[in-house]
């Protein structure tokens, strides 16, 4: 996912008076963000919870670590690691509502 949204285009945009943007345009983070739920979703609903959430996880970490690693200034790990701090938190909110919702709100085993 990390390749197909924010991967490919990482140009850094110069305005008229001369500041820059970038190098993520909003639609591609966007895209990151959404295009996951849809395995995490499938996972979670087939009471692969743990899976859903540590895989995206590490999966996201991982990418982003490899991405910006060249960033001679050491703040890439900032980024990195709130990339790991928000896939966690939002895979797992999602996979605990998914599971939740297919199972008619009852614990696991019931």
């Amino acid at each position: 996912m990390w390749a197909a949204w924010p991967g490919w285009d990482q140009h850094r945009d110069v305005q008229p008076d001369g500041s820059t943007t970038g190098p993520y345009e909003a639609w591609q983070v966007i895209g990151l963000v959404l295009i996951p739920l849809a395995p995490v979703y499938w996972a979670a609903s087939r009471h692969y919870t743990r899976a859903a959430v540590l895989g995206t996880t590490a999966g996201l970490t991982v990418a982003a670590y490899y991405d910006w690693s060249d960033d001679s200034s050491g703040l890439f790990m900032v980024g990195v690691v709130l990339v790991m701090i928000g896939s966690l938190a939002v895979t797992a909110v999602v996979s605990a509502i998914v599971s939740a919702t297919r199972q008619g709100g009852r614990p696991p085993g019931h």
